[in-house]
């Protein structure tokens, strides 16, 4: 297993980078895409993110090298964000309707990279990070460099949707039934799954290096 490791990261790497180019190529052929907003979402920056860390990591891992404090925390940053998409998106978004009057009315997401980027590209990432050897030793207290990117897209997304009225997700907008408290709540409770998420991520790439040490 070890030794095809870093190809599984590389082929997932692509994968992912691969999967928005279709989107994007999709959307550019129906005549809906609009970059401002396609690559506003989390799940495509998280993607992009976790694209350039698996490559990093396999290409690492082919080379003979182990991974720096640096990268070790980026692997777990994003191995977070997967769980998060995978779960966030299944639970809250999956069959989500366009409504008429809406930009996106009428078309429909290709299949094939919309699994890829929220299903089963997150599943290996945090498979991937839970049960490898990893030689830099995490703290726990360090789970909490997750929350710095997510926090600058929420700052941005927020922001964003005062001045444009545009949001990436249903839940983050105030203007709907739950209003300002339900946003409020719905971030609380990412938070909180993300570090616990991270923490158990976390504990079990501790596991596993030590069992295979």
């Amino acid at each position: 297993m070890r030794k095809i490791l870093p190809y599984l990261r590389l082929a997932t790497a692509f994968g992912l980078a691969i999967s928005i180019v279709w989107q994007v190529t999709d959307r550019l052929l129906n005549n809906v895409f609009r970059a401002g907003e396609y690559f506003a979402f989390f799940t495509i920056q998280s993607s992009m993110i976790a694209a350039v860390v698996l490559a990093l990591a396999g290409m690492r891992e082919l080379q003979g090298k182990a991974d720096t404090k640096v990268l070790t925390i980026a692997r777990l940053s994003t191995s977070t964000f997967a769980i998060v998409v995978l779960v966030v998106y299944n639970a809250l978004l999956r069959g989500t309707q366009v409504l008429p009057g809406e930009p996106d009315f009428g078309y429909v997401w290709p299949v094939p990279p919309n699994e890829i980027l929220h299903v089963w590209a997150p599943i290996f990432i945090v498979l991937d990070f839970a049960l490898s050897i990893t030689v830099t030793k995490l703290k726990f207290k360090q789970v909490f460099w997750i929350l710095v990117f997510p926090m600058a897209w929420l700052t941005f997304t927020i922001i964003r949707g005062i001045v444009t009225d545009w949001w990436a997700y249903w839940f983050l907008n105030p203007n709907l039934e739950a209003g300002v408290m339900g946003v409020v709540t719905f971030i609380l409770i990412i938070i909180v799954f993300g570090l616990v998420s991270a923490s158990i991520s976390l504990a079990l790439n501790k596991l596993s290096t030590k069992a295979k040490a």
